[in-house]
This record gives C-alpha cells, sequence and structure tokens, in this order.
C-alpha cells in the first residue's frame, strides 16, 4: 500500500510539473493600461467605443491575438483605467503600457507625471516587469511619457524610423541575431515607423539597428523593463494575414511573452 501510495504522489508530482511548464504563467497577471491610452471612435451605429491596442479589439489594431498567447501560457489579462498607485500595481506581475495618447487623439489626455512614475519605479524595484511601447513622432506622447522611461535609463527619441511605402515590407524589416536573449526561435521580423532609443545605465541596449538602439531592458531592484518605440504585437501584424511567411512577429510575440513571464519568476527567487 505505501508503494502505491508514494507512486501515485510520484505521479501527481509528475502531472503538476509538466502542467506547470506547459503554463509557466500560472497564477501570475498581465496589466495593460487603459489609462495613458485612453482612444475613443465611433462604431457603426454612431456610439462613443473604446479602441486602439487593447484586449478585446479583434480588428487591425487590437491586441486580441497577443492575448491568446498570454491565455495560452496561463497569464490572467486584466486592465488599468486608472493613474497606477503602489495598492493597484499591487495586483499584478506584468504591467504594459502601449501608445500614451497625444492631444490630437484624446480630448482630455492623461499624461505620465512625477507621481505616476514615482508608483511605477517602485513597483520595478520590488519585482515588477514593465513593458514600455511608444509609437512614432506622429502618433505619441513622448514629453511627458519621457518622465517615466528615463528613470529607468531609457528616453523615446520622438522620431519614425523604417517609413515603409506601401507593400515595400523590406523597409520594415530587421534580422534577429541568434540565440538572441529574448527572441531565439525567430530570425526576420517586421516593425515600421518607430521611435528609437537613447539609454544610459543601469538600461542596456538588447538590439541595436547600426548605431540607433531600437530596444532596450532595463534591471532595477527585482524587476525588469523592456522598451521599445512601437507597439509592434497588434492584431495586423501578428495575425499572419498580412505580413509575408518570411516575418515572424507571431513567433517574436511569443517568445517575447515568456522571457516576460520569466523575468518575474526570478524576481520571486
Amino acid at each position: 500500500m505505501q508503494r502505491i501510495i508514494a507512486s501515485l504522489i510520484l505521479l501527481c508530482s509528475i502531472a503538476l510539473t509538466a502542467a506547470a511548464q506547459k503554463l509557466p504563467g500560472k497564477g501570475m497577471t498581465v496589466t495593460l493600461d487603459y489609462y495613458y491610452n485612453y482612444e475613443h471612435k465611433k462604431d457603426k451605429a454612431g456610439n462613443q467605443v473604446r479602441w486602439h491596442y487593447i484586449w478585446d479589439e479583434m480588428d487591425s489594431g487590437g491586441l486580441s491575438v497577443w492575448g491568446g498567447i498570454y491565455d495560452s501560457l496561463g497569464v490572467k489579462r486584466d486592465s488599468l483605467l486608472k493613474a497606477p498607485t503602489a495598492a493597484n500595481l499591487k495586483q499584478t506581475d506584468i504591467y504594459m503600457i502601449i501608445d500614451p495618447d497625444t492631444d490630437t487623439e484624446s480630448p482630455h489626455p492623461n499624461y505620465m507625471n512625477e507621481q505616476d512614475a514615482s508608483a511605477i519605479y517602485d513597483w520595478v524595484k520590488a519585482g515588477g516587469v514593465l513593458v514600455l511601447m511608444e509609437n512614432d513622432s506622429a502618433n505619441a506622447e513622448f514629453a511627458h511619457f519621457n518622465i517615466l522611461s528615463e528613470k529607468f535609463g531609457i528616453h523615446f527619441n520622438g522620431d519614425s524610423r523604417n517609413r515603409v511605402q506601401g507593400r515595400n515590407w523590406e523597409q520594415g524589416s530587421f534580422t534577429i541575431p541568434p540565440h538572441h536573449e529574448i527572441f531565439p526561435h525567430v530570425t526576420k521580423v517586421y516593425i515600421k515607423e518607430l521611435s528609437s532609443l537613447k539609454i544610459q545605465p543601469p538600461a542596456k541596449s538588447v538590439y541595436n539597428d547600426g548605431d540607433y538602439v531600437i530596444m532596450a531592458v532595463a534591471k532595477v531592484g527585482k524587476g525588469t523593463v523592456f522598451a521599445v518605440g512601437d507597439p509592434w504585437f497588434y492584431n495586423e501584424y501578428v495575425d499572419g494575414k498580412r505580413l509575408p511567411a518570411e516575418y515572424q512577429n507571431y513567433g517574436a510575440a511569443a517568445d517575447f511573452t515568456r522571457w516576460l513571464i520569466n523575468q518575474r519568476l526570478a524576481a520571486r527567487h
């Protein structure tokens, strides 16, 4: 009987280990900012609706495909419609701010400020994982948002690189080197019209295009910050319908999501 019980315990342990490997983000929450990005438009019925880089948006500008990747890895999705505070950030493991509004995108944009930035900084230092995805010069706010990013040694330049003409996809292509620390399973991705970065410690570049820093990571305390100048994992460029097959943006999104989970797991130890 003891052998049977021991065997059952071992089998349960193996099963739980396998489940954890399949769902490495189980028990985690990813929170998408709906405060600095608060865009609306009229639907076909004339009603004002939220749109642009939100979880449940199925159109080209939504994040429903990326949300599905989080789901597949066991991470619970949430959104934050208020300014970040120590109390509400405590409820999440990964916090993503994408495409902060300009005054042309929102009649009353919520700009980043020192109080909000300090709350986010303290949360990262305690082990939080922060994702900053800006946009190019015509489509996002920079002056206020850099209050936050510069706390981690990252400045968004507010330029617009990789301007693609029509379907000249190569104008937006980036080659990922083998064994990349964040994107180990992809070789070529597509990012257009993005802001480059200027960095200083504690930030370091994790992808350069010549002399231009495209992606950066900063380690502060137990936490991690990732920054890039475009929200390049929105549906249009990860759903496989628009880009030629050689561009592996979906695979990059999957690699990136696993990397975020691993940063959070490391912070817990």
